[in-house]
């Protein structure tokens, strides 16, 4: 498995709820929200969508980038969400995973 760290958003739906984080396995942790093996903010609110996505070349890079994203007001997520992915579609699809229902 890789190790590429990646910064990641996933959302309920379209302008859902959101969720921003930063993981050397972008597959592996897909999964984990996909399937709600892990309990917490995004098995509680559905948040399974993965909207948009971004790898790094290293972790300090990442996480960094993860907090900015975090700090930044709504409109301005949904701006960068939008730029790439004006639709909302699942891009864990790209990835191997099967449409969610």
């Amino acid at each position: 498995m890789s190790n590429q760290p990646c910064v990641y958003i996933l959302a309920s739906g379209r302008h859902g709820t959101l969720y921003i984080g930063v993981t050397g396995h972008l597959v592996e942790r897909v999964h984990q929200h996909r399937t709600g093996i892990v309990a917490g903010f995004t098995s509680r609110h559905g948040v399974r969508r993965l909207v948009w996505f971004e790898h790094q070349p290293d972790f300090p890079t990442a996480i960094a980038l993860e907090k900015k994203l975090k700090k930044w007001r709504r409109d301005w997520k949904v701006a960068l969400i939008e730029k790439d992915n004006p639709f909302w579609e699942d891009r864990a699809i790209m990835l191997g995973f099967p449409p969610l229902e």
